[in-house]
């Protein structure tokens, strides 16, 4: 970044870091933007995203993905699409306010108190990819009924919820290091008791389980899921952004 001058970061985070969040690339894109704010400079999300990915995978080499710098730094709910010469193309998901707000009223989010390091547990998973290539198509088709889904009134979200489960049987069968045991019971347990579908978030192997579940179920899972953290969300449509603060007149 080219910066001569002696610089002080203080950083903050809502959730733990190695959660499988995206906190890595929330933080790259983030520490860049500022950066480049300090040094008068506009960058464009799509720029930002693009050398955070250089940021993380060449420079430090973490065996990561590229979808959270992508989306921390765009936000919204979008579908991505990536080519094989690394670049990458990003459509916003089209649906109705009130089938977005419907579906934000049926996910729940736990955090289980284990963190991780992704790339250790990815590490596992790209290594064995070569042996799940079937299992990687039919996620990748999930991604296009997802999207039929969500953006069709007539049909019930609660077939979303079914996706959930489907692609989440998928996911911890591309390493061991997915899932375990207590993994495994938190989701059952919260099957029991009216999820309609779960699945751990990022590489896998602890962190913060998301399910899809009817609003009138939701007391009975947060109460069969006591010992796990629940962590109220709501969906963001702004990505990276920067508050300057002005010591004159108090910041914005």
């Amino acid at each position: 970044m080219d910066v001569k001058v002696g610089m002080e970061l203080h950083h903050d985070g809502d959730l733990p870091a190695r959660s499988g969040m995206g906190s890595s690339s929330s933080f790259a894109v983030g520490l860049l933007n500022a950066i480049y704010v300090l040094k008068g400079q506009y960058v464009s999300p799509r720029s930002l995203a693009k050398q955070a990915i250089h940021l993380e995978q060449d420079l430090i080499k973490e065996c990561v993905g590229s979808q959270d710098q992508i989306l921390t730094a765009i936000g919204g709910l979008n579908r991505v699409i990536f080519r094989k010469d690394g670049e990458f193309s990003v459509e916003p998901i089209i649906m109705p306010l009130g089938r977005k707000m419907a579906l934000q009223s049926r996910l729940l989010l736990f955090y289980t108190r284990v963190s991780r390091f992704a790339s250790k547990v990815a590490q596992t998973q790209v290594e064995n990819f070569k042996n799940q290539e079937k299992q990687l198509h039919k996620m990748k088709s999930m991604v296009r009924q997802a999207i039929e889904i969500l953006g069709d009134d007539s049909v019930p979200l609660s077939q979303f919820g079914e996706l959930l489960h489907e692609s989440w049987l998928l996911k911890r069968g591309l390493s061991e290091s997915v899932s375990n045991e207590k993994i495994n019971q938190y989701i059952h347990i919260a099957r029991q008791n009216g999820a309609v579908g779960g699945k751990i978030l990022g590489a896998g192997g602890g962190g913060f389980l998301l399910f899809f579940a009817e609003p009138e179920h939701h007391h009975h899972i947060i109460g069969a899921l006591s010992e796990l953290v629940h962590v109220p969300f709501k969906f963001d449509s702004l990505g990276t952004k920067v508050s300057l603060y002005d010591p004159v007149q108090g910041g914005d």
